[in-house]
């Protein structure tokens, strides 16, 4: 039979509700994707408890399918870095689509990412496709993409809360990862995260984004519109 424990709840009222809502939403609408980084070191206490929080995120069937590696060795940082950089530049020259290269200059990117070596901290996060029991035979996983996706946006929310910032990586293909971080057969390599202070003169592209209006819907559009 399933065990169950008691829920732990504290009621707030609704003043509560609204105040701490509005005041999560003003720290999180302060959020960037940051591409100049200090080098700085990071406690690792303080990594510990970032990538626990993350740990806290639902799975299917609370699996929880997912790895976090934590890179701060230089040498191993330039490794990723040097395998990222041709990557992203045989991308950038020869893959990309005229229309994805034409989207992402107003965010001034380029297949060169300095920030793998600068930023103190690489968070390679690895989702896994299946589970791998102790005798070596392997268990079927259900919804992994989705429960490491949640568990990456608790990661970046918990990155912001401590003051921190990030940047989501994914250089295509990533399969490097798995052979420079040596993971095992059923871990394949989801998001590839830098994590540090800003550098002082950091600067972010001037974007905006959607307004509420136009990602909120209630309910469903009537039948004539």
């Amino acid at each position: 039979m399933p065990r169950f424990i008691r829920y732990e709840y504290h009621a707030l009222s609704e003043a509560q509700r609204l105040a701490q809502a509005e005041a999560f939403y003003g720290q999180m609408r302060r959020r960037r994707s940051v591409r100049y980084f200090s080098d700085r070191p990071l406690a690792p206490e303080l990594i510990e408890k970032l990538i626990a929080a993350a740990g806290t995120a639902p799975s299917g069937a609370n699996q929880q399918p997912w790895t976090f590696v934590a890179v701060t060795d230089p040498a191993i940082k330039r490794e990723i870095r040097e395998a990222a950089e041709a990557e992203e530049q045989d991308f950038y020259e020869h893959k990309a689509p005229s229309e994805w290269l034409l989207d992402l200059e107003p965010l001034g990117t380029n297949w060169v990412k300095d920030f793998l070596e600068k930023a103190p901290v690489l968070i390679v996060v690895f989702r896994q496709v299946y589970g791998l029991r102790p005798d070596g035979t392997t268990k079927k996983f259900y919804y992994t993409a989705e429960s490491v996706g949640i568990a990456t946006g608790l990661l970046i929310t918990a990155i912001h809360q401590a003051g921190l910032v990030t940047l989501t990586h994914t250089p295509s293909p990533m399969g490097f990862l798995e052979r420079i971080l040596r993971r095992p057969s059923n871990e394949r390599a989801f998001l590839l995260m830098p994590v540090g202070e800003p550098a002082e003169m950091a600067t972010v592209p001037d974007i905006q984004r959607k307004s509420l209006e136009e990602i909120l819907v209630w309910n469903r559009p009537s039948k004539e519109e």
